[in-house]
């Protein structure tokens, strides 16, 4: 694999993942448990949705890749490289409030380990998301440590929340063909680094909100090579309904 071709894959999955979480978290919009968390989810899931938009602005720019909107809707699932993770669907608020902290959490070692890459694209996007970024983990951090000290009960579902999701979580570092090149150049440090780093991240939140961090025994891993669940085709079908319309309009 050449460089070009496993920065563009890096760029994808990166992307892909962002679209989708961002997408499934839009869903909670009218849906909170309390018009806080309602206004909150739809603003970090619409920073999401532009975080992708500015990845598959460099892959249209920096590779001449098709255009972003166009990228982003007119793909069929086999063609996306976005874990399992983010297509699943929103299931209850202690699920999706998990997949929340344990992605950022993911997402914020990533663009942290961007701020030095030798891809100039890619480290001065990760220096404009950082507040974002800094925004949705402390957000995080809070409701599920909030959660945890509600009650026995409350503890216990935010627990099989993280015993659902963590080997789910495992498929954010699912590594790529052409990693060794990426490390090699300096582009990143590679998916063991990171998931290392988040380990370090959120497992003092973890004990100071009484839970026990599962063993990463079967990471879930496929997205990265386009094998998907039956969801995604679902949500891509969802997303893309209004653009596949007229892709050459103009809103």
């Amino acid at each position: 694999m050449q460089l070009q071709q496993a920065i563009q894959e890096l760029i994808t999955k990166m992307a892909d993942d962002e679209l989708v979480i961002g997408h499934r978290n839009s869903e909670w919009t009218g849906l909170g448990p309390v018009m806080e968390e309602d206004i909150a989810f739809s603003s970090m899931a619409q920073d999401k949705i532009g975080h992708a938009w500015a990845l598959y602005r460099i892959l249209h720019e920096s590779f001449g890749g098709s255009d972003p909107d166009q990228f982003a809707f007119l793909r069929n699932a086999q063609d996306f490289r976005c874990c399992h993770f983010v297509e699943m669907p929103i299931g209850s608020y202690e699920f999706s409030l998990m997949r929340h902290f344990l992605f950022d959490h993911a997402e914020t070692v990533r663009y942290q380990s961007l701020s030095g890459s030798s891809f100039t694209a890619l480290q001065h996007l990760a220096g404009k998301v950082k507040g974002e970024l800094k925004y949705h983990t402390l957000h995080a951090d809070a409701w599920v440590i909030q959660l945890c000290t509600a009650g026995a009960d409350s503890r216990q579902r935010m627990q099989s929340a993280l015993d659902n999701c963590f080997q789910l979580a495992g498929g954010i570092f699912e590594p790529g063909e052409g990693e060794d090149l990426l490390i090699a150049e300096h582009i990143y440090p590679g998916e063991a680094a990171l998931y290392q780093q988040w380990l370090n991240n959120i497992s003092p939140v973890i004990e100071k909100a009484g839970l026990i961090l599962p063993a990463l025994t079967a990471p879930v891993y496929g997205g990265r090579k386009g094998q998907h669940t039956q969801y995604l085709q679902q949500l891509l079908e969802e997303m893309g309904e209004v653009f596949r319309l007229d892709p050459e309009a103009t809103w």
